[in-house]
């Protein structure tokens, strides 16, 4: 029996620089798929909740193709959302793509490709959505994927660092830590992870300083 075709609901394909994670920087494609369980308080991207339009896989990887770069991050919404998520990360592999994924850790992550590096949110208190996280999903992490905790106010930081030490996240993989915008002082954060000497990586949204919250950049 023939299997059915993939379809996938795509809120937008762009190339823009990577505003995020250790691959901050690098020119990249960002495949952005329509939909997500989760409603985070701070989220900025609620636009790819619905809509969005329906694409074969080969569809897309051909989009994919026209922009000529190597980097693709497969995000959302909540990618993982969509059954036709875990074939596109094989498929950007098979064509030799470097390949991330954005992904709400709501979700379970164990399926995905092992040869794509997964950035995988843990939602702190005040995303509103704290018990959602998927903690399971901490034992599929690998060396070089890297878990996202975004932090609105000193009740998220306490909590993050229960969470570094509790789960030794550290040891797993890069642990990122990211104030929301306009909610904490992005320099009261960087504070506290020094004197803290927290093990993780400090960062903030490289495309929200170039440009906003502008769509498709």
């Amino acid at each position: 029996m023939t299997a059915p075709a993939v379809k996938l609901r795509i809120t937008e394909v762009f190339a823009s620089i990577q505003g995020e994670s250790t691959w901050v920087g690098l020119p990249t494609v960002f495949v952005r798929l329509t939909g997500c369980p989760l409603r985070c308080s701070w989220c900025d991207t609620a636009y790819a909740f619905t809509g969005g339009e329906s694409r074969s896989l080969d569809e897309v990887l051909a989009d994919v193709a026209r922009h000529g770069l190597k980097h693709v991050c497969v995000t959302g919404g909540e990618p993982l959302s969509q059954k036709g998520c875990l074939p596109l990360l094989s498929a950007l592999c098979d064509a030799g793509y470097a390949v991330s994924l954005e992904t709400s850790g709501a979700l379970d992550i164990g399926a995905v490709d092992p040869r794509v590096s997964r950035i995988m949110d843990l939602k702190a208190p005040g995303s509103g959505e704290v018990e959602r996280n998927l903690y399971d999903n901490i034992a599929h992490l690998k060396a070089d994927d890297e878990l996202k905790i975004v932090i609105a106010n000193t009740d998220d930081y306490a909590w993050a660092k229960q969470q570094i030490a509790t789960h030794r996240l550290a040891e797993r993989c890069t642990v990122l830590l990211s104030p929301v915008a306009g909610e904490i002082d992005p320099a009261q954060l960087a504070e506290w992870i020094v004197r803290d000497r927290l093990p993780v990586r400090f960062q903030l949204q490289l495309h929200k300083i170039l440009w906003s919250d502008a769509r498709g950049r």
